[in-house]
């Protein structure tokens, strides 16, 4: 079984589409599943639908606006650096409506509804195919999986929507009488489940670089050191699961094939630029493209 694994990374995951459309598109993948997380999620639908150049129109041209429905940060460029800062009348208005995150993200669900239709959904559930989507249930302190044989369609846009929700900054939803978050703060890189679903080969999307090219910056005011805060902790636990999947993998004698990215996109997935995003996605297409040549050359070799 095979199977196709793309990690977390907001705005990055624009580079993960660009990858996959290679071994799609080019390579002529068959993949049996298909498991993503927080962005990842977005993407493996169409991507199991091979639907690229629908989802790659959705990453290129998305903004903040369509993703937001209030927006706690404004982001200003300094010195060709962007920055954020906290939009305190967003945040407090935010909380005066009885919010308990400084964001929410009601729109994404929109744009979810809007791009992924009833009709698609059904294609996928009744094909042999199986869609995972990755999200954390704070109240029981667990990771789940959510399949999309499991659930009718507006169920799973839920789940879809849950496990992009990067709370505090988005929605904090509740379900089920537990609050849900995204699904990156349990599983970044959900490799280890793909093994327990039977994957014997898997191509794992990974959208950081493999080794630390990162020296942050100094934090310029509570919320950027928020960010920065979390952004420490979801590497450590993307680091964790790469270690826990090889481990796993290796156990079974299963294969994988590890994509990460080659330099360091942006040190903030949540500001959505559209330029950039295109850009993206071309490198990460390319990326794939110039290291299939390596691999066959290696062969031939």
């Amino acid at each position: 079984m095979r199977a196709l694994v793309i990690s977390g990374g907001g705005s990055k995951g624009a580079f993960a589409g660009g990858v996959a459309q290679y071994l799609i598109e080019d390579l002529k993948k068959e993949y049996d599943l298909f498991i993503g997380t927080s962005t990842g999620s977005l993407l493996v639908n169409h991507l199991a639908l091979k639907k690229v150049d629908k989802i790659k129109k959705v990453y290129t041209s998305v903004t903040n606006d369509d993703i937001f429905s209030v927006c706690p940060f404004v982001v200003r460029k300094k010195h060709g650096v962007e920055q954020i800062a906290i939009n305190h009348l967003n945040v407090l208005r935010n909380f005066a409506r009885g919010s308990n995150t400084f964001g929410e993200s009601y729109q994404l669900k929109n744009l979810l509804h809007n791009s992924f239709t009833r009709e698609e959904f059904t294609s996928l559930k009744n094909s042999p195919q199986d869609i995972i989507v990755t999200v954390s249930n704070l109240s029981l302190n667990q990771v789940e999986y959510k399949s999309i044989k499991d659930f009718d369609y507006d169920t799973f846009i839920d789940w879809i929507w849950i496990s992009c929700n990067y709370t505090p900054f988005m929605t904090l939803a509740r379900r089920n009488g537990c609050e849900y978050a995204d699904g990156g703060m349990g599983c970044m890189v959900p490799i280890e489940e793909a093994v327990k679903r039977g994957a014997t080969e898997i191509d794992a999307i990974i959208l950081r670089t493999e080794v630390t090219q990162l020296n942050r910056l100094p934090s310029r005011n509570p919320f950027e050191l928020l960010t920065h805060m979390f952004s420490f902790m979801l590497d450590r636990i993307e680091n964790q699961n790469v270690r826990i999947g090889k481990y796993v993998a290796g156990h079974h004698n299963d294969i994988i094939n590890f994509y990460y990215t080659p330099t360091v996109l942006t040190t903030n997935s949540l500001i959505f630029n559209q330029e950039r995003m295109a850009s993206w996605w071309e490198r990460g297409y390319e990326y794939a493209r110039l290291r299939g040549q390596q691999t066959s050359q290696l062969d031939i070799i």
